[in-house]
């Protein structure tokens, strides 16, 4: 791998993890919260990647960015602080990234809340992507599936090039991705030269570009401007760049890759890391006292203090539906 460009790793915080209520909360969300083996998401994202970059930078927000400064302490890990006023989706964040980057440096932009092992699979993925990136192209990662997964966008390919991205399909839908054999789950990955992405944002949306420069050149110390910045379309780097730009590849990847985006996920997690489960599948999440389940399968128990939740494994996806409701009657529950 050559390196003769300075290789930025960039750590997308936003996200209040809605699945995992009543664990996750608009002020400990999921990345932040230490249930796996004494650390965070959040925690385990700067130490994966600490040895592939020269730099760290974290975009975070008003809300959060206390909780990344306590992390990247912990860790005595230098980097560049921006902090969104207010979350304008991954285009306008992925663009202050990229403003605040050398033209030539090359940016791996991960979002901070996600699973990964088999690191020589992972390492193998990025070199490939940094080479690709240094070849002017834009890189995203695409997971080899290992199920007909419903809770994630998808990537059709053939080798390194992408034919499409697809939204997050229903069950037949996915399973027939499955059986076509050319489709990947989106990881939400990506990796580029930062004048790269900034050229190719410009072309497909002058708007967001222009916007988000103003704001980024207005920002003190990284604190970016609420009024400014509420001026920014609110748009993903999918809809902006990915879906449109030619100068798209995909890396297929096939490390063991999970957005940790419901309990069902946690609860496979968690399973493999021996925590305890009974003889029905059943397991507890957050509780030290003896629970026991009767007539239920598969069942997961979510203490905390304020609230509990009890669901069916394969009812996961719905928990979001109970932090809507709580968030249109402005609950308590949710900070």
């Amino acid at each position: 791998m050559i390196l003769n460009n300075s290789i930025t790793h960039v750590i997308l915080t936003g996200g209040v993890g809605s699945r995992l209520w009543p664990l996750s909360r608009k002020s400990q969300p999921k990345q932040y919260l230490e249930i796996f083996e004494g650390k965070s998401l959040f925690e385990m994202t700067v130490e994966r990647n600490s040895h592939l970059a020269h730099k760290v930078m974290v975009v975070g927000n008003v809300e959060n960015h206390h909780l990344s400064g306590k992390v990247m302490d912990k860790t005595k890990t230098p980097y560049i602080n921006i902090v969104e006023a207010t979350p304008r989706n991954t285009a306008a964040a992925i663009a202050f990234a990229a403003f605040a980057s050398e033209p030539e440096d090359i940016l791996i932009i991960t979002p901070s809340d996600h699973i990964i092992d088999k690191m020589d699979d992972y390492n193998n993925a990025i070199n490939e992507a940094i080479s690709k990136a240094q070849e002017g192209f834009i890189v995203t990662f695409g997971i080899i599936p290992t199920k007909p997964e419903t809770g994630y966008g998808y990537i059709e390919s053939k080798g390194d090039k992408v034919i499409s991205f697809r939204e997050k399909p229903n069950e037949t839908t996915a399973k027939d991705f499955i059986a076509r054999g050319n489709f990947l789950w989106n990881s939400g990955m990506f990796c580029f030269k930062a004048s790269v992405l900034l050229d190719e944002l410009k072309q497909f949306q002058p708007d967001i570009y222009e916007k988000s420069k103003l704001v980024w050149e207005s920002s003190k110390e990284g604190f970016l401007d609420f009024e400014s910045s509420m001026e920014i379309p609110s748009i993903s780097i999918d809809y902006a760049v990915m879906e449109r730009s030619k100068k798209i590849k995909v890396v297929p990847a096939a490390f063991s890759w999970s957005d940790l985006g419901s309990f069902e996920s946690v609860y496979d997690y968690l399973v493999s890391k021996g925590h305890e489960v009974d003889k029905s599948g059943n397991m507890v999440i957050g509780c030290d006292k003896y629970t026991a389940f009767l007539g239920l399968k598969n069942t997961i128990f979510v203490s905390t203090a304020t609230a509990n939740l009890i669901l069916q494994k394969e009812n996961s996806q719905d928990v979001k539906d109970i932090y809507c409701e709580l968030e249109r009657n402005n609950s308590d529950l949710l900070n």
